[in-house]
């Protein structure tokens, strides 16, 4: 009777994962929300060989039809080559996640390295702003459609950001780009002529 109690209990203080699936704006991309969170950091993944940090990314890049991988804090987007369809993978890779995350095999090691650097002593105002915009506003909203945008550097008004997960290789990525993030940059820093991908 003990033995039961306890089994009892220890099935109750552990994670219940549930996943499910949504389209993104990149129809090669799928988002899957998790229930609870699986990493405190975002990080994107776009060749088996990056992906030693990550075992969940590491096991996805094993089938040969997986082109990409994007952590965020409660999500894994999923890009996949052109000549399967989602309707095959979706419910597979779903259960995937849900039984690597259960047996408690790690989504992303810590890396110093790959973290975005917050705001430092020698950046210019400009670029603070930019980050600061681009942190409270902009990630966010990206973070919904399985995406994100990371700053890499601003010379001359020009702004050159990384686009990851969904919003790498998105059709509407380079109207998102121009219409939405441009035009909000430029309002809020008249300097910014331009905002480019790298």
């Amino acid at each position: 009777m003990k033995e039961a109690k306890v089994q009892e209990n220890e099935r109750a203080t552990m994670t219940e994962y549930q996943v499910f699936y949504e389209a993104t704006p990149n129809p090669q991309s799928l988002k899957f929300l998790v229930t609870a969170p699986i990493a405190e950091e975002s990080a994107n993944f776009t060749q088996a060989e990056q992906c030693s940090r990550s075992p969940l990314a590491r096991k996805i890049f094993g089938f040969p039809w997986a082109a990409g991988v994007f952590i965020g804090p409660n999500f894994v987007t999923v890009t996949k080559q052109e000549w399967v369809d989602w309707d095959i993978l979706a419910e597979p890779l779903s259960n995937l996640i849900v039984e690597h995350l259960t047996t408690g095999e790690g989504v992303l090691l810590p890396d110093l390295n790959d973290v975005e650097p917050d705001d430092a002593a020698d950046e210019s105002p400009i670029v603070r702003q930019i980050k600061h915009i681009l942190r409270t506003e902009i990630r966010p909203a990206v973070a919904m459609d399985g995406g994100d945008i990371v700053f890499d550097r601003y010379e001359e008004g020009r702004v050159f950001l990384h686009m990851r997960g969904a919003c790498s290789g998105c059709p509407s990525s380079a109207i998102t780009l121009k219409e939405g993030i441009e035009s909000r940059l430029r309002q809020a820093i008249p300097e910014i002529q331009e905002v480019i991908s790298s």
